[in-house]
């Protein structure tokens, strides 16, 4: 299984900017895609996240900012993120839990790709 992000850049606060993740390979099927942030010399820290039942998670400083959302059939999530935030940079990463026998298994990650937001 790959994950390959993409959309990330340099935008001015306020502006906007929708990554995406695209999934690749072979799977059981999917319990949850998320994405989650790293800054440079920081944790690496949960975004949001959707799960198999469409229930969807943000943590508290993305709410009503960032949308969340995903294409199943096309196997891609993506997140729109809006009024971004100097404290919005970082390296964005894809994550999804894959579900085998209706059980969580196993994890995997993209590469990331970068957020730049000038203030």
């Amino acid at each position: 299984v790959q994950l390959v992000e993409s959309g990330g850049g340099l935008v001015q606060s306020g502006g906007s900017l929708r990554l995406s993740c695209k999934v690749f390979g072979s799977y059981f099927s999917i319990n949850s895609m998320s994405w989650y942030r790293q800054a440079p010399g920081q944790q690496r820290e949960f975004v949001a996240r959707i799960d198999s039942d469409d229930s969807i998670h943000y943590t508290e400083s993305v709410k009503g900012r960032f949308t969340i959302s995903r294409d199943s059939a096309e196997r891609m999530v993506y997140l729109q993120m809006n009024d971004l935030k100097p404290e919005d940079a970082a390296i964005y990463y894809c994550h999804i839990v894959e579900m085998v026998l209706a059980i969580p298994a196993d994890h995997y990650w993209g590469q990331g790709t970068q957020v730049t937001v000038s203030s």
